[in-house]
């Protein structure tokens, strides 16, 4: 199954299912960020807008870009704000969005979807303008490496998403790469768990 596709079935239970990561995600978001000013956003994969009403409190602008059309019909039924403008947009093809315009790129729980991370990263530094911050959250790779990946359960069953393992290096790397400079990389557990992170965050600053 497609990625696309999987997320496409997901989309009516993403919001109501169990999902740690999900949540723990909307919490890191809102910690993480409400320490930045920032008044024009691009949200990248943001899915069925958990944390784009968030954004949508603290900017005058915001872009959000998702490759499910189901997933974009929840969001835009969740965040009526007339400051948000949904666009269907795959992210490994070019988004039709302003360069050097935007104070904030957020990234959450789509990298791991993504192969190569060079691509995004590049085209993120585009975007932003000079002092802009590009926030990522994902699944640590320390939980990648127990076999832990994107998946949800249906009636048919478990559904396990096609997914791509980034070290920690591979982002520091890649940024670096880009022209970007980190400025914050914090590791996030659960409540019944404080030996094995379950996401990563960074901070990035072009």
């Amino acid at each position: 199954m497609s990625i696309k596709k999987a997320y496409n079935l997901w989309s009516d239970i993403y919001d109501t299912n169990e999902n740690k990561t999900r949540d723990l995600d909307k919490i890191v978001t809102i910690e993480v960020l409400s320490k930045y000013k920032f008044d024009t956003v691009i949200e990248l994969g943001c899915g069925t807008g958990k944390n784009t009403e968030f954004l949508a409190s603290n900017a005058k602008e915001i872009i959000a870009l998702d490759f499910s059309e189901k997933m974009l019909e929840k969001a835009k039924q969740k965040v009526r704000n007339n400051i948000v403008k949904f666009i269907k947009t795959d992210l490994k093809e070019d988004w039709y969005v302003e360069n050097d315009y935007f104070d904030l790129v957020t990234c959450s729980l789509t990298l791991e979807h993504i192969k190569d991370l060079g691509d995004i990263l590049n085209q993120v530094y585009l975007k932003l303008k000079s002092g802009g911050k590009f926030f990522i959250s994902e699944l640590h790779p320390f939980k990648q490496y127990t076999g832990s990946k994107a998946k949800y359960e249906s009636e048919g069953g478990i559904n396990e998403l096609e997914v791509y393992t980034h070290h920690i290096s591979d982002y520091l790397e890649s940024a670096k790469r880009a022209g970007f400079n980190l400025l914050e990389l914090n590791e996030w557990f659960d409540d019944d768990s404080k030996d094995l992170p379950r996401l990563i965050s960074f901070v990035f600053e072009k």
